[in-house]
């Protein structure tokens, strides 16, 4: 196999798509066609099954799949330690956080990678809760702290670096603001809030529900795009939203109150890459992070930092 090959069977594997692999590989989607079927003329067989609907991979296809990625990313591995010995880590990491204690985790990170790697720039974006993993998906970042869970075709996850309770946010009017808690089946007398974008279904159902735990119906309401304009609605009395508890700390406006969710699962936050993306830049960063967690006695611990 060449590497071109390789680069192409593995991005059809991670997409499960010939458009999306090809447009990550900066090639037109005929040619990686052609690279395909000469790999199969190569192998014998069918790697992918190919529909009008979907494409999916081949039993012989996700053995080689399981074979060829470790040894794929050893390649990588050895090609990024011997760059980074000889001119050590530089160039330019672009950092996605999703919320102000997530950006005040990936400001310590970098504070942290500084001192050892003084010529590595770090750029930071904000990415919103309409789609948090867009600019990941679409490349316009590296990596990502962003809210879990992600599951998405080409992206990979790391630890659990944040762990917040949810509260409610409600108008400072609403009856809800009197309460010292609520409960998720309260969340089925009032219409929430639903991202603006197209997140990832997962991410979605764990955001909000469909249905309170006794199965009544939560009514989605209007769409945001933005925690601000998130905020500016419950304001308004428009609607009520699930939110993590560090938005008491960082967005304590009058006319918003956020009541304890006093049987709800704690949101969780973490980092996530693009699986063919994973350098010694990025591998850099998530190590950092994950000792910073350590020191700082785990996700719970940093959340209430």
């Amino acid at each position: 196999m060449d590497w071109q090959e390789i680069e192409a069977f593995l991005a059809v594997a991670d997409e499960l798509h010939f458009a999306r692999a090809a447009r990550r590989l900066h090639l037109s989607q005929a040619r990686v066609s052609q690279t395909i079927q000469k790999l199969e003329r190569r192998v014998g067989s069918p790697l992918f099954d190919r529909t009008t609907r979907r494409v999916s991979l081949t039993p012989i296809g996700r053995r080689l799949l399981d074979d060829l990625r470790p040894a794929h990313q050893a390649v990588l591995d050895a090609l990024d330690r011997a760059q980074a010995a000889g001119r050590g880590i530089t160039g330019v990491l672009r950092v996605a956080f999703l919320g102000p204690l997530a950006g005040r985790v990936v400001l310590d990170v970098m504070t942290a990678i500084r001192t050892g790697h003084p010529d590595l720039d770090i750029q930071l974006y904000e990415t919103q809760i309409a789609d948090p993993c867009r600019p990941l998906r679409e490349e316009e970042v590296d990596l990502a702290l962003i809210q879990f869970p992600v599951n998405e075709p080409g992206i990979t996850t790391g630890l659990v670096v944040l762990s917040e309770p949810r509260v409610l946010a409600v108008s400072a009017r609403h009856p809800y603001a009197r309460r010292a808690s609520v409960s998720l089946e309260d969340l089925a007398r009032d219409h929430t809030f639903r991202p603006a974008g197209r997140p990832s279904p997962g991410w979605l159902d764990n955001y909000l529900p469909w249905t309170t735990p006794a199965g009544r119906p939560i009514e989605r309401g209007p769409a945001v795009a933005t925690f601000q304009e998130l905020l500016a609605l419950v304001a308004a009395g428009r609607g009520i939203c699930p939110v993590a508890a560090h938005n008491l700390r960082y967005h304590p406006r009058p006319d918003v109150t956020f009541v304890p969710l006093a049987d709800a699962p704690p949101f969780e936050f973490g980092l996530a890459w693009r699986t063919s993306a994973y350098t010694t830049r990025v591998r850099t960063f998530a190590e950092t992070t994950g000792k910073l967690v350590t020191a700082w006695g785990g996700p719970t611990a940093t959340a209430q930092r």
